[in-house]
């Protein structure tokens, strides 16, 4: 059964192709600057010759090193941005077969049946399909199934069949689900929309105004049970007084 998950953002500096950037600018500004000040010179050959002896010759150790260590870094950071560009960050959906009638579109609060087959991007193998059961029952917006699947079914119709290709932090993250699918997998689903049902006006009603009446009910429902405890407790004050009364008598 697939299940939802929490999602998580990748952060800027972490991307690839944002570090190669930054290394390129590093490496590449200076050089410009550079050839400005030869250019600067003039296009007298010798003045240029002798402008890059100088440049060459004075150059410190680790100015150097430096330079050699953003060109080796650059180098590396291309690779990485390379070897990670069929990675997917975002969700896609591909829509497959469409019927020619589609004015009735599904919205936050439907319910649609369908059926899904779900393999793994990597490699092609099948985790799970609802092929051999019964239609799978999803409510939009109650999180009963994996986020990205979930969106990818908002704005299908009746009769149409997608393909989502949905990365991993709309799928099932780090964490992965053991021993079927790894952790940091992209997941594609081939769904056909069996039938759509729309909300009611009185099912969207409930599931908008109903989560709110709770938020407001459960303070009410505090301050009342404060309210007894306090009434309660101040009302048994005078029977303890009258048997304090009654026993400093009797002594």
């Amino acid at each position: 059964r697939i299940v939802p998950v929490t999602t998580h953002q990748h952060s800027l500096a972490s991307n690839p192709l944002y570090l190669r950037s930054c290394v390129l600018w590093l490496s590449v500004v200076p050089c410009c600057c550079r050839l400005l000040l030869l250019g600067a010179v003039g296009y007298n050959t010798d003045l240029h010759w002798i402008a890059l002896q100088q440049f060459v010759f004075t150059m410190k150790p680790n100015t150097g090193i430096i330079l050699v260590f953003l060109t080796a870094f650059g180098c590396i950071a291309a690779q990485n941005s390379d070897a990670e560009q069929n990675v997917v960050e975002e969700l896609l959906v591909e829509t497959l077969v469409k019927p020619d009638t589609c004015s009735l579109t599904s919205k936050m609060g439907d319910t649609v049946h369908i059926h899904y087959t779900g393999k793994l991007l990597a490699d092609g193998k099948v985790i799970d399909s609802s092929l051999p059961r019964d239609p799978l029952v999803v409510e939009l917006g109650k999180r009963t199934v994996i986020p990205g699947l979930e969106q990818s079914l908002v704005g299908v119709c009746e009769g149409q069949k997608i393909k989502a290709t949905i990365p991993p932090h709309l799928a099932y993250g780090k964490r992965g689900y053991h021993p079927t699918i790894p952790a940091d997998a992209a997941l594609e689903f081939e769904v056909e929309v069996m039938s759509l049902i729309q909300a009611t006006p009185w099912q969207k009603m409930v599931n908008d105004v109903f989560p709110l009446v709770c938020l407001g009910l459960v303070p009410t429902l505090l301050g009342l049970v404060g309210l007894y405890l306090y009434n309660k407790a101040k009302a048994q004050l005078p029977g303890k007084k009258k048997a304090k009364d009654k026993k400093s008598k009797k002594k």
